[in-house]
């Protein structure tokens, strides 16, 4: 059970995080909007680049969702030139998926406003709060 005397500040961190990944998300999102693509279709485009080649069964443990959740988005993004999806080297059965030109520079956009605001936050913070906030981070992504 929660202290009660502490609910108030887990209630201003819950604001805290939400307000910060609005901020984070809101510029990526008027990239893709503009493009009638969403979040989903950001996340599997940065997932993607970092990792070329990556399968579709890879690519669903990373984004931790569901066959057919992903099925939709990635359709459309293979649709609109965007990702390359073609049969695996190893496996002829599985996809393997990379950026094509196009996506890649789309990518770079949209994680590029992304690194910049967290470049003029990290910068102003200093390299302790940085630390601290990937420390964070870390345990909030992977809790024990």
């Amino acid at each position: 059970m929660i202290d009660l005397n502490r609910q108030a500040e887990l209630r201003q961190a819950i604001e805290l995080l939400f307000h910060a990944y609005r901020a984070f998300t809101a510029p990526p999102d008027r990239i893709l909007e503009a493009r009638g693509l969403g979040r989903v279709h950001h996340r599997i485009l940065y997932f993607v680049a970092r990792s070329p080649g990556t399968t579709v069964t890879a690519l669903l443990g990373v984004l931790g969702v569901s066959k057919q959740a992903l099925n939709a988005p990635l359709r459309q993004l293979v649709e609109a030139g965007l990702v390359d999806s073609r049969a695996g080297t190893e496996d002829r059965r599985s996809r393997q998926l990379q950026l094509t030109d196009a996506g890649a520079a789309l990518e770079a956009e949209l994680s590029g406003t992304q690194m910049a605001l967290l470049e003029e936050v990290f910068t102003a913070a200093g390299a302790d709060a940085e630390q601290a906030w990937r420390a964070l981070m870390g345990r909030l992504g992977s809790p024990a």
